[in-house]
């Protein structure tokens, strides 16, 4: 019994279908064919029906592929054992980010990463804070850029990238163009463009309102920054965006910074504090944590 036996019987029984599991495989069918008979000549007993149009398991087919499975599993868990005694790290790791995360330059991180472990695959997805930190909690992601106001969630250990206020941002011809400060109450009169509930800077907005018995009036809603800072610059409203993102699109937009109780948030790294962590994914949390901020 050979271990690309195995494979090739898990992969038909995966795809039920022998065309199909060779390109999985990346192997000519005929090949794939001939090693399963092999394999059912060895142990005595026919593993897959052949006679309808999908393949399917026998009794004793079915009986056997967890354990051929498990013997897969076994293989890999003895690769990775080897790899990471001598230094090298194979698998898969998950990463979050909140939309346009400002100054965190993700992809030179990870084009940094993938130089130091080209073995491990990376997969990325966007999304709001709170639920990539939710992500986080169920073992989706394995460690996430996202913005936060306030202490880390239960549960998350976090290294913050980077501090930053929160400023309200005009077209030249606003009402408030050309002020250099604005209240809460001040803007409490006008409609605001924000980031959605679940972001970082909506918390802090929020929050910041709530300390003087206000709400925002938030009429306009978008996940990406950038387009809150483009609508401003039209003259279509005040936004509130990080200050970085003003600086970036100043002449264009008149920042105006907010005063009384600070509307302040930050950009953090965050990981599962408890609970397994899969090498690769622990790889990239000590790689990160060791380069932010690029």
């Amino acid at each position: 019994m050979e271990l690309h036996q195995l494979e090739y019987f898990v992969a038909v029984a995966e795809e039920e279908n022998f065309t199909r599991a060779a390109a999985r495989m990346h192997v000519a069918q005929p090949g794939v064919s001939a090693q399963i008979r092999r394999l059912e000549r060895e142990l005595g007993q026919p593993l897959l029906d052949r006679s309808g149009r999908s393949v399917r398991l026998t009794d004793v087919g079915l009986a056997a592929l967890p354990h051929a499975r498990a013997a897969l599993a076994a293989v890999a868990g003895v690769r990775q054992a080897v790899d990471e005694l001598a230094g090298l790290v194979r698998g898969q790791v998950a990463l979050g980010m909140v939309t346009s995360p400002g100054p965190v330059r993700v992809p030179e991180l990870l084009a940094l990463f993938h130089e130091r472990h080209p073995a491990v695959e990376i997969t990325l997805r966007e999304g709001n804070s709170d639920l990539l930190i939710e992500s986080l909690r169920d073992g989706r992601l394995d460690v996430a850029v996202v913005g936060m106001a306030g202490d880390p969630p239960e549960g998350i250990a976090t290294k913050v990238v980077r501090e930053e206020d929160f400023v309200a941002v005009t077209g030249p011809r606003d009402p408030f163009a050309g002020r250099a400060r604005v209240t809460v109450d001040q803007l409490a009169e006008r409609s605001l463009m924000s980031l959605p509930k679940g972001t970082g800077l909506r918390t802090a907005l929020d929050t910041a309102f709530a300390a003087r018995g206000l709400r925002p009036k938030i009429t306009f809603e978008a996940g990406d920054p950038n387009l809150l800072a483009q609508l401003a610059a039209q003259n279509l409203g005040v936004a509130i965006v990080p200050e970085s993102l003003a600086a970036y699109y100043a002449p264009q937009v008149r920042a105006l910074r907010i005063t009384g109780p600070g509307v302040r948030g930050c950009l953090a790294l965050a990981w599962r504090a408890e609970g397994p962590i899969a090498p690769a994914g622990r790889a990239l949390i000590d790689f990160a944590r060791e380069t932010l901020p690029l």
